[in-house]
């Protein structure tokens, strides 16, 4: 399924300067001022009404967006997860809204009447790859199942595009490897949703353990919670609106249901490990991802995963020389909490913050204590290293990093077994069978972009 049409403004991609020509209608002086930026010094010189920024080629800083100018966004996938990003860029200045893309026709026609509605004229596509194709587009939202996350990824970053997308930032640890290649290979900016960095509440809680206010953490409780058991769901005919062979994509090909494709928190894709990880990559990708980060460990990773059952009543990962992450132990009132030597550090969302001793929540950070980034506002981050091509605030390879623990947790939960990893060779350690699930099969006709 190609381009759709859904009546709003239409525009003709065989116009979008194929070789030197350009679109020519009322966006035709600010498709110029794009493609100079988008361009290089030859093209500035031509355009005698080139703007004050000059193309980021120029400048000698590949992909750089002026700091006046505002970023081309397209979406892809505009389901439940994509609401608020899409809101954002549609009220924000610094951005707008060119292009919308969903496989489910009715979701697709939903967003663009939103987007319609707050004053924007983007295009809807049914295929990714059309809208990542597009010239005049800076930067993606990736918003669609975990499964699909890795190849739009990369074939957005290969035409050129940033990338915001949602966690986890890849299904399988292989993906993540190719996503680190391809943000490098590219010189892309890639920001994964994990949010939580982007709170004071977590800032501050990771910067506590950090500086060893608390002592030496010896245990971390991260609440993640259950879904339902995947189920193998009657099959029911395919609905006209949804090109469900693209939903799947690369996995395998499974009789149609809705709860299997369903966008729902309390389930739905997100049951199955064909397109996700579960609750490991649901709440484990915000909570694990935290502990990464006041563990000082973002470039390395905990060696062994051990499911619930195995060795006691509770799934866990340990650290060389660090603490065990026990998930959905006793967490008090908190999403983490991190016991140590000397105090605990209780931390959750809309501003729950606790600590013992009580003195800890209010305690100001000397001046040689290690303070990590700020940010308050994930996609405002995201926004700025775009413009400055500085990383932001969890960028791929963090995302990568958090990912894979999240994974392995999978495989160890699949297997009944401890399952052991060496973060520095990013191999699993004597265990063949588990090595094979570091990544899957994909489907004939959707390989992974390189």
């Amino acid at each position: 399924m190609g381009r759709i049409n859904p009546g709003y403004r239409h525009i003709n991609e065989t116009k979008f300067f194929p070789s030197t020509k350009i679109l020519m209608n009322s966006s035709h002086h600010s498709l110029k001022r794009r493609q100079v930026l988008k361009g290089g010094l030859a093209s500035a010189i031509a355009w005698s009404t080139a703007p004050l920024f000059l193309s980021s080629r120029v400048l000698g800083r590949p992909g750089q967006i002026g700091p006046n100018s505002r970023i081309n966004v397209g979406i892809i996938g505009n389901g439940l997860i994509s609401a608020e990003h899409r809101g954002f860029c549609l009220t924000q200045q610094a951005t707008q809204v060119v292009a919308l893309c969903d496989v489910n026709k009715q979701t697709l026609d939903r967003a663009m009447g939103e987007a319609k509605a707050k004053g924007s004229s983007c295009e809807g596509y049914a295929d990714s790859r059309e809208l990542c194709a597009r010239p005049d587009i800076d930067a993606v939202f990736v918003t669609t199942p975990d499964h699909w996350h890795a190849a739009i990824s990369i074939d957005a970053m290969r035409n050129g595009k940033d990338v915001y997308v949602e966690k986890p930032m890849t299904l399988t640890i292989e993906e993540g490897k190719a996503m680190c290649r391809a943000a490098k290979r590219y010189g892309r900016i890639v920001q994964v949703g994990s949010q939580q960095r982007s709170n004071s509440s977590f800032r501050r809680a990771a910067e506590l353990v950090l500086n060893g206010y608390i002592g030496k953490v010896h245990t971390v409780v991260c609440r993640l919670g259950e879904f339902p058991a995947p189920t193998q769901f009657a099959e029911e005919p395919v609905p006209a609106h949804l090109d469900y062979d693209r939903w799947l994509g690369p996995t395998p090909w499974e009789p149609y249901n809705g709860e299997r494709v369903k966008g729902d928190y309390g389930g739905g894709w997100r049951r199955f490990w064909e397109y996700g990880s579960r609750k490991n990559g649901d709440w484990g990708a915000h909570h694990f991802d935290i502990v990464q980060w006041a563990l000082g460990m973002d470039e390395s990773g905990p060696e062994l995963f051990v499911p619930k059952g195995y060795d006691g009543e509770f799934q866990f990962h340990t650290y060389a020389k660090g603490p065990k992450v026990i998930r959905d132990g006793d967490s008090k009132e908190a999403m983490i909490r991190f016991i140590g030597e000397n105090g605990e550090i209780l931390v959750g969302r809309d501003d729950y913050f606790e600590t013992t001793p009580a003195t800890l929540k209010n305690l100001v950070l000397k001046s040689a204590d290690r303070r990590l980034y700020v940010s308050n506002d994930h996609r405002f981050d995201w926004i700025n290293a775009i413009k400055t091509r500085q990383q932001p605030i969890c960028q791929v390879n963090i995302g990568h990093r958090t990912a894979t623990i999240c994974q392995l947790s999978g495989i160890a939960e699949r297997l009944g077994r401890p399952v052991h990893w060496d973060p520095a060779t990013e191999q699993i350690v004597g265990d063949p069978v588990a090595s094979l699930m570091m990544d899957n099969p994909r489907r004939a006709g959707y390989s992974l972009p390189i």
